[in-house]
């Protein structure tokens, strides 16, 4: 698949006009990169916005050595464009791929040349960082409000709003999760992971095999949230 067939499933690309995309579509370049490939590292300048082909890419950053994952990308996802808003800006996290990875890059200044021509381009890059902005705002408040066994539980339920795929078990989380990667997006240790979801085996809420987590009965899930 060519770049302009996946731009038109991207939302920040998504309502441009064929013609605009046919423009755009050359400043892209394309990167083949290997499982555990770090793109870039916080305190980066960054010039840069990636999209995904296929794949998947972790955020995180580092606290005392500790790794807390703030997001998870996969095909069809673009991360990095908070450096497109302002030169000279820093990463506030790193990304490293999580599997092998086909991305799509575009500089900054390329993007910026474009985007003086496209007000609609402005106003949908704008929304989109509301968006993931009010998405850091719901991380902080369960952080705060929620209890280790809740923030698990409602991680799980996003990830399979995120990356679900219906079969006929539940609902799949189509990225392969260790205990430890899970910890890491909630803020807490393997051993609270492997008890919590070891709970909801036991209560045949879900199903994992080979690290992919099927949940079998979402609205009992959610009740368990409390």
């Amino acid at each position: 698949m060519g770049i302009i067939p996946l731009l038109q499933h991207i939302p920040l690309f998504q309502e441009l006009a064929e013609e605009d995309l046919i423009t755009i579509a050359p400043l892209f370049t394309e990167k083949k990169v290997k499982k555990n490939t770090i793109l870039f590292r916080e305190g980066d300048v960054g010039e840069e916005l990636f999209v995904i082909q296929a794949g998947v890419v972790k955020i995180y950053r580092l606290d005392e050595a500790k790794e807390v994952t703030l997001a998870l990308f996969r095909d069809g996802d673009f991360f990095g464009e908070m450096s497109l808003l302002s030169s000279g800006m820093t990463r506030s996290a790193t990304a490293e791929t999580m599997a092998p990875c086909t991305l799509y890059v575009l500089n900054r200044t390329a993007f910026t040349s474009f985007m003086e021509k496209s007000p609609r381009l402005c106003l949908k890059l704008l929304e989109t960082t509301m968006q993931r902005l009010r998405h850091a705002n719901d991380q902080i408040y369960d952080l705060t409000f929620l209890g280790v066994r809740s923030r698990i539980i409602k991680m799980i339920i996003r990830l399979s709003e995120q990356h679900g795929i219906p079969t006929p078990n539940g609902l799949l989380i189509d990225v392969k999760l260790t205990h430890q990667q899970l910890a890491n997006l909630v803020g807490t240790v393997r051993e609270s992971v492997t008890k919590v979801l070891q709970e909801l085996l036991d209560d045949e809420l879900i199903h994992i095999d080979k690290k992919l987590i099927t949940l079998r009965n979402i609205e009992a899930i959610q009740a368990e949230i409390r």
